[in-house]
């Protein structure tokens, strides 16, 4: 069987997420620790005892969720599931650059400000209240982008993340949000909603963000991936370390084609989808993409042992 290891995005932070793993594992607890370090902060201290406003502003819940997925994986590590006979590496949205340092390509405390700055940045592009993002249900991706233009009107509307074959998400301007409900409800969309997120991820309107991240992203070495990792803006592996700086700054503005991408991994034969960190939510989303997908969600250290089989 071949299996990938898949990494979640923003949305999945809990308080106390990770705790249990860092007790269990002195590889896990060790991650946090080096994030802590690079930081110059106890970041772990939110992660286990804040207030879960604080964890869910994006420049903590960023490094947090990453720093979740990394004990999660060297905990597997310590029980001999490491990347042997992992055919490739994946994350949504924050959760590529999880992909990324497990996968060798970046070293943990480069990763971890790297998110520091992304989160920042991504927090500051947009005035509070100027944009917002939808969830669209039972549309997909074509009938998603066409409301998005539809709803546009000369500001900015357009579909950001792919998850799975009846949910996609659209991110602007606030207006042309609100305008898309109202055209995805007369479309026959299931159900239109906005999230309760913070700025309008993987649009046009991160510009600014983009252009922070080029920069920061240029001061760090990136290594060749030890496995390929399949990237969000183009739904296919990458090794070359320069393509991977390059698609990470074009992550921030692009869409999250993560549907395309799950469907990449199982045409390359991959037939177990294991994901490593917190939350279920990609878990759900693949057997949506891919019918009879074996999924597993390893964020405790139950789900360690289970993994082992």
């Amino acid at each position: 069987m071949s299996r990938a290891y898949v990494f979640p995005g923003q949305g999945a932070q809990t308080i106390g997420m990770g705790q249990a793993l860092a007790a269990a594992y002195p590889a896990a607890k060790a991650v946090y620790d080096a994030v802590d370090d690079a930081l110059g902060e106890k970041l772990s201290a939110l992660i286990w005892e804040g207030a879960i406003e604080e964890l869910t502003l994006t420049q903590n819940a960023q490094p947090a969720l990453m720093a979740t997925s990394l004990a999660a994986f060297r905990a597997l590590e310590s029980e001999g599931l490491g990347l042997d006979g992992v055919a490739f590496v994946a994350g949504h949205s924050l959760g590529e650059y999880s992909a990324l340092c497990a996968a060798g390509a970046l070293e943990l405390g480069d990763t971890a400000r790297l998110l520091r700055i992304r989160g920042k940045a991504m927090q500051e592009a947009v005035p509070v209240g100027l944009g917002a993002m939808a969830a669209l249900l039972g549309l997909n991706f074509e009938q998603a982008a066409e409301v998005a233009a539809e709803a546009a009107q000369g500001e900015v509307c357009q579909a950001a993340n792919d998850n799975d074959p009846a949910q996609v998400v659209v991110s602007g301007h606030r207006a042309a949000v609100e305008r898309a409900l109202e055209i995805a409800r007369a479309k026959g969309a299931r159900r239109a909603l906005l999230l309760p997120v913070s700025a309008p991820f993987h649009c046009a309107l991160m510009q600014p963000a983009a252009a922070v991240m080029a920069e920061a992203l240029a001061g760090v070495v990136v290594h060749t991936p030890r496995v390929p990792v399949v990237v969000n803006v183009r739904a296919e592996a990458v090794t070359e370390p320069d393509r991977i700086r390059a698609l990470l700054v074009a992550q921030v503005t692009g869409s999250v084609r993560w549907r395309e991408s799950v469907l990449w991994m199982a045409a390359a034969g991959v037939t177990e989808f294991w994901e490593v960190g917190a939350g279920k939510a990609l878990s759900s989303m693949i057997k949506r993409c891919v019918v009879g997908a074996v999924t597993k969600a390893v964020g405790t250290p139950e789900d360690v042992v289970a993994a082992k089989g």
